[in-house]
């Protein structure tokens, strides 16, 4: 059977773009179109504005901390727009890479919405349909909201934050993950009143306990107010603009905006895929098996539509590996065991491999090695900062299972440490390394004696 095109991409984000110019480089006729701008969540509304305006956040600290080293600072000032125009314009630029690397690959970028209308069939809002040999289903996901809430129209979801045309003074910020701690942490220091509220009972599930300890009491002391255990449960606008929050716990809280940051789900929703017999799991993400695959053998997925792990360096190895499957010579395998995440509060928690609770649950017997020490710089700021790391090893292979690194520049920690693990580092190797002096990163190589063992399932000193 002829087809119009070899590769179809729904979606110009990160995952999307690189199987796109990965398929045209192998010489399949390729098109991708996107309803929205190019480079999707992680450019225009993820990862690259987020880590901007954290690093703007931070000359708080920098500046609170400078008279412990001698300097004077005088009288500051932020300008919310100023920030707001300067993000603007990094981003607009790396979309327009983004676009020049997909023309220059070879690939057609269709600006539209496309939906999946047949088998191996597309059709474009403009009307223009295609018939291709694969299809790839790249959309990402989009913010969760909360429609029980009555008044949920007056809230904001993190899309919407970054270009907010007055600075609130007072933020709610409802959840505990990734994006609600970091948007609590860097707006915080930006100036704002932040108190955070969540269902559960401490941040960031699913991290290792001692570290969401950390994180936590990290933004006590940065101001940030927690609420744990209860929700808002109706949002009135008041006439002058401030809007009333009623939380389950019966308290009333009058702020500026309420950030909604309680998850994302799969961007699933009216592409056609159902018509055709596509498998999703219950909250709508696409099933794929190892290969990137759905059920059926023309349709592929990759990045936080299957909402495996939502990384964006996830969905382009994925896209990746795709593309080399199909119209290149076979993917290099692709590990997930090690791949490491970083939260970007202040300070930043990394975080590869098992947590201790993992390890009770995978490993027969285990040791745990850990430090907590006062960074070099608080000594002189007076800083309330602490670091704290920590390394799960396997007792039977010695091989380092978990790393756990809440400090300054964590992010670029952890990236080097998960090397070491994909390498099948063990304990031996870590203390056979020579240490850098004087470094947050020397107590990695430097732990020497574990806290404790947990062994047969009972806890050892």
């Amino acid at each position: 059977m002829a087809f119009d095109v070899d590769f179809f991409v729904i979606g110009a984000g990160s995952g999307g773009v690189r199987a796109a110019r990965i398929a045209a480089g192998h010489g399949a006729r390729t098109v991708v179109a996107e309803e929205s701008r190019i480079g999707g969540t992680c450019v225009i509304r993820g990862c690259v504005p987020k880590k901007l305006y954290v690093y703007a956040s931070r000359f708080a600290d920098e500046f609170s901390d400078a008279a412990g080293f001698g300097w004077t600072v005088g009288e500051t000032s932020f300008d919310w727009p100023s920030l707001v125009a300067a993000k603007e314009k990094e981003i607009s630029r790396l979309s327009a890479a983004y676009r020049s690397n997909l023309a220059a690959s070879g690939a057609e970028l269709v600006e539209e919405r496309a939906t999946i209308v047949g088998p191996q069939r597309v059709r474009l809002a403009g009307g223009r349909e295609l018939s291709a040999r694969h299809i790839l289903i790249a959309t990402g996901s989009r913010p969760t909201l909360v429609p029980e809430v009555d008044g949920i129209g007056h809230a904001i979801s993190s899309n919407e934050i970054f270009d907010l045309p007055v600075f609130p003074k007072r933020l709610l910020v409802v959840g505990g993950g990734y994006i609600a701690v970091e948007f609590a942490s860097l707006m915080q220091r930006l100036g704002s009143q932040v108190t955070e509220v969540m269902r559960a009972p401490n941040v960031l599930r699913g991290f290792d306990d001692d570290m969401r300890a950390g994180v936590r009491d990290g933004m006590i002391r940065a101001g940030v107010r927690f609420e744990f255990g209860c929700l808002p449960k109706r949002i009135v606008k008041l006439g002058d603009g401030t809007l009333r929050v009623a939380l389950t716990d019966g308290q009333a809280l009058d702020v500026d905006q309420v950030l909604l940051a309680t998850g994302r789900h799969p961007y699933t929703a009216n592409l056609g895929l159902e018509a055709v017999g596509v498998k999703l799991s219950p909250h709508g993400a696409i099933l794929v098996d190892e290969t990137l695959t759905s059920n059926l053998p023309w349709l592929h997925a990759v990045g936080d539509v299957t909402d495996h792990i939502n990384l964006t360096p996830v969905a382009i190895r994925e896209g990746h590996a795709l593309a080399d499957r199909l119209f290149g010579k076979g993917p290099r395998p692709i590990r997930y065991d090690t791949t490491a995440s970083v939260v970007f509060c202040t300070p930043e928690l990394g975080a590869v491999g098992m947590t201790e609770a993992e390890a009770v649950a995978r490993l027969g017997q285990f040791e745990v090695y850990e430090a907590n020490f006062r960074p070099m710089k608080a000594t002189l700021s007076g800083s309330g900062e602490r670091a704290i790391m920590k390394l799960i090893v396997d007792g039977a292979t010695r091989k380092v299972m978990g790393a756990h690194i809440l400090a300054p520049d964590a992010g670029e920690m952890i990236q080097l440490v998960a090397v070491a693990m994909t390498l099948g580092a063990t304990k031996e190797d870590f203390d056979a390394t020579m240490a850098v002096h004087p470094t947050a990163a020397e107590e990695l190589v430097t732990m020497r004696t574990p806290s404790r063992r947990f062994d047969g399932g009972e806890w050892m000193a």
